[in-house]
């Protein structure tokens, strides 16, 4: 393998170009395949044109990327989308048999409920705090009321300004309101 060239001595390596071939060797790319990326618009085109066009650390990077996308499966469609600001798709986590989790249940209106696992969703004791006061001022501007004009529903529930003890596990046999205790 060659070391990359520096168009000028002094250049540093952020500002390193190479021609296709060495730009290919770096890559470990075929040329065909490299120019195939820059006519459909997945690489940016070179500066200059024919032989003196000249590839930069980000022509790289970009080749690297789709080495990388493409080997996972990821369709060039998809990398094309990926490497012009689209969001990366976010991988579902899976959920271990036997796995247990503490939820929340919040108990919006009669038939309405929201179900948080604060585990699973990264959120904080505080977070969901506020994460339910948000919900239940939505809801209340959605009918018509404030959120703290109405009522809490249902055995158990929470009102809006209330604290959350998300760590805390619900269980209806050690919950006094079901005469369990």
């Amino acid at each position: 393998m060659t070391l990359p060239s520096i168009s000028d001595a002094s250049a540093s390596p952020s500002t390193a170009t190479y021609p296709l071939s060495e730009l290919c060797v770096l890559a470990d790319l075929p040329i065909r395949t490299v120019r195939y990326y820059v006519q459909n618009g997945l690489v940016d085109r070179p500066e200059g044109e024919t032989r003196a066009a000249r590839y930069s650390a980000k022509h790289l990077e970009q080749l690297l990327l789709i080495k990388k996308w493409t080997a996972s499966g990821v369709s060039l469609e998809r990398i094309r989308e990926l490497l012009h600001g689209a969001p990366p798709p976010v991988p579902p986590r899976t959920r271990p048999v036997g796995s247990v989790s503490v939820c929340s249940h919040l108990t919006v209106a009669d038939g309405i409920e929201l179900v948080i696992d604060p585990g699973r969703a990264g959120l904080s004791p505080e977070q969901v705090r506020q994460l339910i006061r948000g919900v239940m001022q939505v809801f209340g501007e959605v009918i018509g009321t404030q959120a703290s004009d109405a009522p809490p529903q249902g055995p158990g529930a929470v009102p809006a300004s209330a604290p959350v003890d998300s760590s805390a596990p619900r269980h209806p046999s050690r919950n006094p309101e079901h005469g369990n205790d």
